[in-house]
């Protein structure tokens, strides 16, 4: 790779027609200064924005203050929203002290995965015998017919080993992963947008979403799946921002220190090993351990993240940059991918692998040396074509699984908050489980797996402003939003027959969020803007976020199980649907 040094010395001494001082150059000996011009640099790397001086200014703060509140708030801001998010999210976990919905499945799946190494049948009984005992139950060996991978559930188990077999438990991780996504989000927004302030908001935005909450109180699987894709996604922009950094570094200087696109630099440097993309294919592995439909997050990702490298390609001057990525990236981004997750997915079972093969372990575990003797694939060892089967067998499930269900939904509800699901209803009398006293009637005491409303139907115009963003201003964000929404929504639109749930959404979530916070800073105003436009798109957006905060409120009783008088539950079902 040539070096800056040598190709000035090069223009210097051997100038060709492309190389020859521009007229700027010329007339600098008299003192011309040419105007401010971007840099090639600049497009690879933006860089990160700054609070007007005027803020500092009318906050009394001088410049080396101003300095070191910028500098400390790119991990303070998204900090005190992760630890407002953690507050809300651990205060009274154990609330309702009830297996709640499909955490009949999933708390006692995890807790017989951790002892047994694959999960076993519980007694019908099993989930009062439980919370009389304080979870001091004997564990089954009996293996049980599951139909999700393990990740989620080992997971689960990790906060059951800790705090034990206990409501508090096994919600645990989801509460500690829920929380923990929240930093993340801020921190990617932070990155994406090039603004801690709409990082922060994005991460605010899911702190008081509903469904992100009761999911991070609920133990179930999609709150983990969401964590996994969401660092998957955080670890392919970071990639992003090395590699196209690498592409600046590489492109040569003129004269005046300015970068310029080079065909030769762009087509020809290798962006090295890029740890980053291997952690993306680490975490969406994990993803797909959680549950199969972060197969479609992967294929998703893996177009986004070839998009972005022909992008960096082109900027950086390549002629043919689709050629180029096919001979100089693509093979990696296939390797630390695509093979990584499917490893650790593999690696993911390695419990009910060595369990016995006698019938005494995993379910179908001894399928090879009993119903699959024989075939043409007998050379393969019996663990791997017992869990073949294993697969094919819980894919058939997915496919024809039709059961009606109380709560099931059309994906084409999920955006409106058409239907939600109640994770747990009981109707106390006054003066018990918390009902007033005063209250008249029986109370309701409800956990509703519902996103905050006024959130969600602001995200339904959002989507919009992102669609056209990336079709008519060819704006990478908006399009690597829009990536993280269709790869967790639009899959659900071939099963529409299937039995499927609104809780599913939980997954795109963060983009939602994304794709409200950068039409908030639509609304403020882009950087130029006069103060009078800043400060009328400043009052929106806050009037926005704030109602945002408000309906959470609101509707914080329902998320939470907390008893309150039968009128006001009837107040918060806005819609016929929702009961």
């Amino acid at each position: 790779m040539t070096s800056t040094a040598s190709s000035t010395d090069t223009r210097q001494s051997q100038a060709s027609a492309d190389q020859r001082p521009t007229w700027q150059q010329r007339l600098r000996r008299f003192g011309y200064t040419a105007p401010p011009r971007s840099d090639v640099r600049d497009r690879l790397v933006p860089p990160y924005s700054e609070p007007s001086p005027r803020i500092w200014a009318a906050l009394g703060l001088g410049r080396g203050a101003a300095d070191r509140i910028t500098h400390w708030s790119g991990w303070g801001g998204p900090l005190l929203v992760t630890l407002l998010a953690g507050l809300m999210r651990f205060w009274n976990l154990g609330s309702p002290r009830a297996v709640i919905f499909d955490e009949t499945y999933y708390a006692k799946d995890a807790w017989a995965l951790v002892h047994n190494g694959y999960e076993a049948n519980w007694a019908k009984n099993a989930n009062d015998l439980i919370l009389q005992h304080s979870g001091h139950v004997a564990v089954p060996t009996d293996a049980a017919y599951v139909v999700h991978p393990p990740v989620g559930k080992y997971v689960i188990g990790l906060g059951e080993l800790i705090f034990g077999f206990n409501p508090f438990g096994w919600r645990f991780m989801t509460a500690l992963l829920g929380t923990l996504a929240v930093l993340l989000l801020c921190r990617i927004g932070r990155r994406l947008f090039r603004s801690t302030f709409l990082g922060c908001l994005a991460g605010g935005l899911m702190a008081v979403d509903g469904l992100q909450f009761v999911m991070s109180r609920t133990s179930l699987l999609d709150g983990v799946l969401e964590f996994f894709v969401l660092a998957g996604f955080g670890c392919l922009l970071v990639d992003r921002d090395r590699s196209r950094a690498r592409l600046a570094a590489a492109l040569p200087a003129d004269a005046d220190g300015r970068v310029r696109p080079d065909a030769h630099t762009a087509e020809t440097i290798r962006l090295g090993r890029r740890p980053w993309r291997w952690a993306a294919g680490l975490m969406l592995g994990l993803a797909i351990g959680t549950k199969w439909n972060g197969l479609y997050i992967l294929a998703a990702f893996c177009v986004m993240a070839v998009l972005w490298d022909v992008g960096a390609r082109r900027v950086a001057g390549a002629r043919r940059p689709w050629l180029t990525v096919l001979r100089r990236d693509t093979g990696l981004t296939f390797l630390a991918t695509v093979p990584v997750a499917l490893a650790v997915y593999l690696v993911s079972w390695i419990g009910w692998i060595v369990s016995p093969a006698d019938g005494s372990g995993g379910y179908f575990r001894n399928w090879a040396a009993t119903d699959g003797k024989g075939g043409s694939w007998t050379f393969l060892p019996d663990w791997l074509r017992s869990l073949w089967h294993y697969e094919h067998e819980v894919y058939l499930f997915h496919l024809h699984l039709s059961s009606p269900h109380t709560y099931q939904s059309n994906p084409w509800s999920w955006l409106v908050v058409g239907r939600p699901v109640s994770y747990f209803y009981e109707s106390p009398a006054p003066g018990q489980s918390g009902c007033p006293t005063d209250a008249g009637e029986k109370c309701a005491r409800e956990v509703l797996a519902l996103g905050t409303p006024l959130l969600w139907w602001a995200a339904c115009f959002a989507v919009v402003y992102v669609l056209w963003r990336w079709a008519f201003r060819r704006d990478w964000r908006a399009g690597a939003i829009a990536c993280g929404i269709a790869a967790g929504y639009l899959p659900w639109f071939l099963y529409q027959e299937r039995t499927i749930f609104y809780f599913y959404a939980v997954v795109f979530v963060p983009f939602l969020c994304l794709a409200v916070a950068m039409l908030a800073g639509a609304i403020i105003g882009p950087p130029g803007s006069d103060e009078r436009r800043r400060v009328a798109g400043a009052a929106g957006a806050g009037v926005l976020v704030l109602l945002i905060a408000w309906n959470f409120i609101y509707f914080w009783p329902i998320y939470t199980g907390t008893a309150i008088p039968i009128d006001q539950w009837r107040a918060r079902m806005w819609l016929d649907t929702w009961v």
